[in-house]
């Protein structure tokens, strides 16, 4: 009969050899990706907001328990105008209810939403707006509120962001004067990707 066991020194090798594999898998699992805030899409505006300079709008977000980095916020918005309309990002902590504290971000975060063209057609009505959130190095965890702040007022003019029903609100704030409020039925379709740290 054949003896099939291996010598002791080979089986601790293989267990060294799977313990480092699992060590360097469970490595790379922790900086994965993953997307917060709400399902992306196009084209279901049910609100609109004017563009006033400090008016922000955001929704709530769960960042999970352990740090994650912000690395870009997406959103997709009616500009049925011409204009250039620049805006900033913000992050806030969650109380119970409303926003609280200071803005988490250190250093200015800038975008601008652009009514760019379809090629060989008309402007777009409805686009997607980027921003890239990795070179500024913001980690939270908890429940947080992500906003955009416009920058410059613009008389008689409004922005709709696409949104969906039910799905945790839209906030806002009218002008920097003013307190937070919440739109408890439609939520503006806000989402981060955002990278778990160790």
């Amino acid at each position: 009969m054949i003896n099939h066991c291996l010598p002791l020194s080979k089986v601790f090798k293989l267990l060294f050899i799977c313990f480092i594999c699992f060590a360097a898998f469970n490595s790379l699992a922790q900086d994965k990706t993953k997307t917060i805030g709400h399902k992306a899409r196009s084209g279901t505006t049910n609100n609109s907001f004017g563009v006033v300079q400090g008016a922000q709008v955001g929704i709530r977000m769960n960042a999970g328990h352990k740090l994650v980095e912000l690395l870009k916020l997406s959103f997709h918005v009616d500009n049925l105008g011409k204009d250039t309309i620049p805006f900033k990002v913000n992050v806030y902590a969650m109380g119970d209810k409303l926003p609280e504290g200071d803005n988490l971000v250190k250093e200015e975060i800038k975008g601008t939403i652009v009514r760019e063209k379809d090629p060989g057609g008309p402007l777009i009505n409805n686009q997607l707006i980027s921003v890239d959130l990795a070179l500024y190095k913001v980690d939270v965890k908890g429940d947080i509120l992500v906003s955009v702040e416009f920058l410059n007022t613009m008389t008689g003019k409004s922005l709709g962001f696409s949104c969906g029903l039910l799905n945790g609100g839209t906030y806002y704030k009218k002008n920097p004067d003013t307190e937070w409020k919440k739109i408890p039925i439609v939520g503006a379709d806000f989402n981060v990707q955002v990278k778990k740290l160790k």
